[in-house]
């Protein structure tokens, strides 16, 4: 199969996405070229569309959008060994695979690493996409191609509860009842986790994550948050003032993680109550290793993406999929069909 060129939506400034056709790289030995059938629409895409940057990273040139997507190999370099028609999930951040930080499995933390979809790099919503094989994981029988677009999310998902070191029996706090934390709470709940309560200001969402496994949810603009003692705390929704409030519910000696997309820098860090109760604070970013458990979580059950998922659109509304979440809060996680 010789596809040469592809449809894609390409940002060339903020609310200014065109569909447009663009040529594809040349595959190498090592690449492969994935049929796109879905990309999962995440808040930096939104951010992207919406003004033009999503923090620190700013679109200097026009860029195709997204990084959360599943599809279908239907070409192979001479060294790739998976073959044609594997279904796969595409892991979209790439370390360069010789520095000591890929090399000590920290590969997420590359200093030259790219992410499909981070500008200037192209990303995901687009017909055909060629990564290297290192980059896809094969899919099981048990997940649709459609769900497999949301692992990615589920690997940040993994990755957040691996560093946040839940175990059995603790008490979890997970704060935003978005995707993240509602795949989150569910992998907390996988790794052990006796209790996990989910706060948010949207009632739809916490009704989703409490039918997804959260064992109590609040809603935080209409109640007080009264929980202490908690063993591990889960930031999700990168409001400053949310992760203060999280941190004060947690007992001695335990954890607070970032998971959202944090801001450059804030005021109010709660510093002395952090080394007063050894409260340890610490960061996740995107995954590392992450997508093996993760297809693993999905494919027996222990994680429901299909609840996760609420809205689909062809490539031609890709613009639509981008403002939907924002212009229904009820939605979670949508997903942008290439081929429809």
């Amino acid at each position: 199969m010789i596809v040469e060129k592809t449809r894609a939506a390409v940002l060339h400034g903020p609310e200014d996405l065109r569909i447009e056709e663009l040529p594809l790289p040349a595959l190498g030995p090592d690449d492969v070229l994935v049929q796109v059938d879905a990309v999962g629409v995440c808040g930096s895409d939104m951010h992207y569309f919406a003004s033009g940057r999503n923090g620190q990273n700013v679109l200097r040139q026009p860029t195709v959008l997204g990084h959360e997507a599943s599809g279908v190999i239907v070409e192979a370099g001479a060294l790739v060994e998976l073959a044609v028609g594997t279904r796969v999930a595409v892991e979209p951040a790439v370390g360069c695979g010789r520095c000591a930080t890929c090399r000590s499995g920290h590969y997420n933390l590359c200093p030259t690493g790219t992410c499909f979809g981070s500008p200037p790099t192209h990303g995901t919503i687009s017909q055909y996409l060629v990564a290297p094989s290192r980059a896809v994981h094969p899919l099981p029988e048990e997940i649709g191609t459609e769900l497999g677009s949301l692992i990615e999310p589920l690997a940040v998902a993994v990755h957040a509860v691996q560093r946040a070191d839940v175990q059995l029996g603790h008490r979890v706090l997970v704060t935003g009842a978005g995707p993240i934390g509602i795949l989150v709470a569910q992998v907390a709940r996988a790794a052990g986790a006796e209790e996990v309560v989910v706060t948010d200001i949207n009632d739809d969402r916490l009704a989703r994550a409490a039918e997804l496994g959260a064992t109590s949810v609040v809603n935080t603009a209409t109640t007080e948050l009264t929980h202490t003692g908690m063993d591990r705390l889960l930031e999700c929704t990168a409001v400053p003032a949310v992760l203060w409030q999280g941190i004060r519910a947690l007992g001695p000696a335990t954890r607070a993680t970032v998971v959202g997309q944090a801001a450059p820098a804030v005021d109010g860090l709660p510093l002395a109550f952090l080394q007063r109760w050894e409260i340890d604070l610490g960061t996740a970013f995107r995954y590392a290793r992450a997508f093996p458990p993760a297809i693993a979580l999905a494919a027996n059950g222990r994680v429901d993406l299909a609840g996760v998922l609420t809205g689909r659109f062809p490539l031609d509304r890709a613009a639509d999929a981008l403002r939907a979440p924002v212009q229904d809060p009820t939605h979670l996680k949508v997903v942008v069909r290439p081929g429809d």
